[in-house]
């Protein structure tokens, strides 16, 4: 949940500062755009390059944390890493359209939390268990370069999208 709740905020953010900057400077929208795909293309070929490294981490490592601050740990992971600012405006300035309403800016927001809180819960609860990890582990490698591939795909595309305006 501190994971959603972090990047609820940065989504709030990306958005209300792209907003302003789009409509002040259109041209900067198709400009955003190509650097948004260039810099997912940049993270697709790092999770590729990366994909044979191990975790280094196991069972032991794993924290027992009470729920509050569990959600302060996974809200101050999100908050403090800044990537996640630059992943969102990247992400905003690729696919949101010139002229959002604001009915598509709160379901886009809200969108942006549940993925986040869903998908850090759905794999925590997952990867608990001793079962699914292991399989996770023994398959890491191919499952990174299927992620990085189909990042870089998507990256092209936007930024062929971007040049064909």
């Amino acid at each position: 949940m501190g994971v959603g709740v972090g990047g609820l905020v940065f989504a709030l953010a990306a958005l209300i500062g792209l907003n302003a900057v789009f409509k002040a400077v259109p041209t900067l929208y198709l400009a955003s755009k190509a650097l948004g795909g260039a810099y997912l293309c940049y993270l697709g070929l790092r999770l590729w390059r990366s994909a044979s490294r191990p975790l280094g981490w196991g069972p032991a490592d794993m924290p027992s944390e009470r729920s509050r601050s569990a959600f302060l740990l996974g809200f101050a992971t999100q908050i403090s890493h800044p990537k996640t600012a630059v992943v969102y405006a990247s992400v905003f300035a690729a696919f949101m359209p010139a002229a959002p309403t604001p009915l598509f800016e709160m379901a886009l927001v809200t969108m942006v939390f549940f993925i986040e809180a869903g998908w850090y819960a759905l794999l925590a609860t997952t990867l608990a268990a001793q079962a699914p990890r292991t399989v996770y582990l023994r398959l890491k490698t191919w499952l990174d370069r299927c992620a990085g591939g189909i990042l870089c795909a998507l990256a092209l595309g936007l930024v062929r999208s971007a040049i064909q305006r």
